[in-house]
């Protein structure tokens, strides 16, 4: 099985950076962030609509590269989670964890037995097509596979010591805007409740080993989240890129013709 350089990495204690994929559903997308340095990229079925062939082919196309493609499954569920590895995602991304029996559900979902209950099918994607020994097989895609839950409610706050407590859960992602919503303050991230809710999400990481995650929306943005300990960044995603970018050309082209 292919080793997951992100996890490693993570695991060992550095940083990775990647972004988020919600619009640009073509197959050179993971081919242009990957040239780009994205060391992940997270291809979002939760807010985009995408169908599962949708997906099937992002993860075709992406696999060419270095770059880890991971999945934002829309709810944490077995269809979702095991459908998506099976494509060739290395990688799940549930939202709106709010328990530690939630957060046991998407490991066992995700992982082979003994570890899990995932359905076993070899010689498909997710494995390249390729033969070899089964026992190897499933040892490398449990121990390879990275499961990240995010944290963004009341409830995930709440819960999120016995939530970071999960085996094999590897990282605590914030989702941000949600968070605040929950919390009774839209967009209000430098609101005390919502830095305490921060706080606790870190702390957990630090009691039980796991990794903080967040999206940053601009470079300044990222280094304070790498300066606030988080190891696990999704810089942006493509339509915000994009659109800043072409803002900037075309103002700037306004500009000197005015």
């Amino acid at each position: 099985m292919r080793p997951n350089l992100v996890k490693t990495k993570i695991q060992q204690g550095a940083t990775s950076i990647g972004t988020f994929v919600f619009e640009f559903n073509t197959t050179g997308i993971g081919r242009i962030a990957a040239e780009a340095g994205a060391e992940f990229c997270v291809f979002d079925m939760e807010h985009t609509g995408w169908s599962v062939e949708t997906v099937r082919m992002l993860m075709a196309t992406t696999r060419s590269t270095q770059m880890v493609p991971l999945v934002r499954i829309p709810a944490t569920e077995y269809h979702f989670i095991a459908r998506v590895l099976d494509m060739g995602a290395m990688g799940i991304m549930a939202p709106m964890v709010e328990s530690a029996e939630q957060a046991a559900r998407l490991v066992a979902s995700a992982k082979y037995p003994p570890q899990g209950r995932r359905g076993a099918a070899f010689g498909v994607a997710h494995d390249d097509y390729s033969g070899g020994d089964l026992t190897e097989k499933i040892t490398s895609a449990n121990r390879e596979t990275l499961l990240i839950a995010q944290i963004e409610t009341v409830a995930g706050v709440r819960n999120v010591d016995a939530i970071a407590a999960v085996p094999d859960i590897d990282v605590l992602w914030i989702g941000h805007f949600d968070l605040s919503n929950s919390l009774g303050i839209p967009g209000q991230f430098a609101h005390p409740d919502f830095k305490d809710a921060v706080k606790q999400v870190l702390a957990a990481c630090k009691k039980h080993g796991k990794v903080p995650g967040f999206m940053a929306s601009d470079v300044p943005n990222g280094k304070a989240l790498l300066d606030q300990s988080f190891r696990m960044i999704g810089y942006s995603g493509d339509l915000w890129i994009y659109q800043a970018a072409l803002r900037e050309g075309v103002a700037a082209l306004k500009q000197h013709r005015a």
